[in-house]
């Protein structure tokens, strides 16, 4: 038996190592058979080595046979072990599918069985259908013959009988809804403006006629009449306002149905008391310079309400007209007031309906933006105001709404509805307006259209509560020798025109100035 290659070559090895140990330590002869010796007794080792490796080389192959042997009978004793199981299973799977295959048998004989007898039904229901066509033939003959009428004439008649009889119960049940639709809608329109009346706390104030100015003392009387009247006729014909000086301490009435002019006089006399210098030109130079302020004052005015009710985009044009309904009144009501108490109350009933907050309060805001505009063009505020809304790109839906808010359009949309609405409401509160005094303010401004209408006539004025006019003469165009006829055709036309208590004094004035200045 051939011992195995690693030992034989340890052996080499050990042997090699040995002799050349040998070699090398000895030295000539004796140092030779000192080698030889101890090279003998190196051989012997070397084969008690050899045979010692053979002896555990052949026990370690004993060894390993014998676990492989082991090994291989654990291996096939597993295999037999799995190999039965997977039989055991394949023969569970093999009764599931016969049980399967027995089922699905008797499940396709159920089943032939019930198509066969479906079958035979089908045959009998369409015997049965035929015979049935065949009865109401028959019978639709006879009754064709009895009643002298074909099967469409007799269809014809009985739609139309049902037609009439569901027309009446039609009219009944719409009428109905429509009752019902209509106490509905009246019920949520009067909840709606309501919570928006109850919500919505704007405060009123009427406009009066007159304003008081206090004094510092009852000696600035004296210098505001002037040396023979010079100085309060120079301050009435710049304003057209009446100033009446009674016996009231301290106080000095301004009496004009313009709120424009009444504030205007205001300021000029809180101005040229301040000042002191009282005479006609400084009265002149105030007054016109507290008009060009009361213009910005009315603009801002106008930008703070744009503000206030939350409306932007607003034109700069529109936002000054805004400003200039703080001083115009409707029926004693002051209009800028009306028209922020509109879009208030126009967008709290938007936002109730689910509608455009923003542009119902736009609307509200200028649905009366044309009154503002009433004494310089003619025609009613709605026509003016539509004019106005066109001409500054305002959107079509506030336009209608402007248009239609006192019915000369028929409104078409939820918006103008809701605008009327608002209007009302705001016009409708208890003493927010008086008939009588807006009577008197048309029929003065009657009285001042008239005048101003003559050739020649650069402004007039009505004052003493309409009792006078005071017509302003351009003097170029009328002589002196004209005015007396010129007061007359006045006069009369004032007559033909107009319905007044009374009479009304026609005072024309006409006045050349020459100015140098003194270089």
């Amino acid at each position: 038996m051939s011992l195995p290659i690693w030992i034989t070559v340890l052996v080499a090895v050990v042997v090699g190592l040995v002799a050349f140990a040998i070699a090398f330590s000895l030295g000539g002869a004796h140092r030779r058979r000192i080698a030889e010796q101890k090279i003998g007794s190196a051989e012997e080792e070397a084969m008690r080595i050899i045979n010692d490796a053979i002896k555990t080389a052949e026990q370690k192959r004993k060894e390993s046979a014998i676990e492989a042997k082991d090994e291989m009978f654990r291996l096939r004793a597993e295999a037999d072990k799995e190999i039965k199981e997977r039989r055991s299973e394949l023969s569970k799977q093999e009764r599931r599918l016969d049980q399967k295959e027995d089922a699905i048998d008797r499940k396709t004989t159920a089943l032939e069985k019930g198509e066969e007898d479906l079958k035979q039904r089908n045959a009998l229901v369409d015997a049965k259908l035929a015979e049935i066509e065949q009865i109401r033939q028959r019978e639709s003959d006879k009754l064709e013959t009895i009643s002298g009428l074909t099967q469409e004439a007799a269809k014809d008649m009985l739609l139309a009988r049902l037609d009439g009889e569901l027309a009446h119960e039609k009219a009944v049940r719409i009428a109905a809804m429509e009752t019902q639709t209509k106490e509905d809608a009246d019920n949520l329109a009067r909840e709606l403006i309501t919570q928006a009346v109850a919500r919505c706390a704007a405060d009123h104030s009427s406009e009066a006629t007159v304003s008081v100015v206090p004094l510092p003392s009852d000696e600035m009387k004296g210098r505001i009449i002037g040396r023979e009247g010079r100085n309060i006729r120079a301050l009435e014909t710049a304003t057209g306002v009446d100033l009446i000086i009674d016996d009231t301490p301290e106080a000095l009435t301004l009496s004009s149905f313009d709120p424009v002019r009444r504030e205007v006089a205001r300021q000029a006399l809180e101005k040229l008391i301040a000042d002191g210098r009282i005479h006609p030109a400084r009265i002149e130079e105030t007054v016109e310079k507290c008009r060009r302020e009361l213009e910005q004052a009315m603009k801002r005015e106008g930008e703070r309400v744009v503000m206030d009710v939350g409306v932007h985009g607003v034109h700069p044009e529109i936002v000054k007209l805004l400003g200039r309904l703080r001083y115009r009144t409707s029926y004693g009501q002051n209009v800028l007031n009306h028209s922020i108490e509109v879009a208030y109350l126009s967008g709290l009933m938007a936002g109730e309906l689910g509608l455009n907050v923003t542009q119902a309060r736009r609307a509200g805001l200028l649905h009366d933006i044309g009154k503002a505009l009433t004494h310089e063009i003619e025609g009613s505020h709605v026509q003016i105001g539509v004019d106005v809304a066109r001409k500054y790109k305002e959107n079509p839906a506030v336009i209608h709404a402007i248009e239609a808010h006192h019915g000369d359009v028929e409104p078409t949309t939820p918006l103008a509805f809701i605008v009327m609405a608002a209007d009302a409401i705001s016009a409708a509160r208890p003493g927010a307006r008086r008939e009588n005094l807006d009577s008197y303010i048309k029929r003065l401004e009657r009285l001042e259209e008239i005048s101003s209408s003559f050739e020649g006539v650069e402004r007039s004025f009505a004052i003493q509560a309409g009792r006078e006019v005071r017509i302003m003469v351009n003097p170029g165009a009328v002589a002196d020798d004209s005015l007396t006829i010129l007061a007359r055709d006045i006069s009369k036309k004032i007559e033909a025109e107009l319905d007044y208590p009374g009479q009304i004094k026609v005072n024309v004035i006409r006045e050349n100035r020459a100015v140098d200045y003194a270089k």
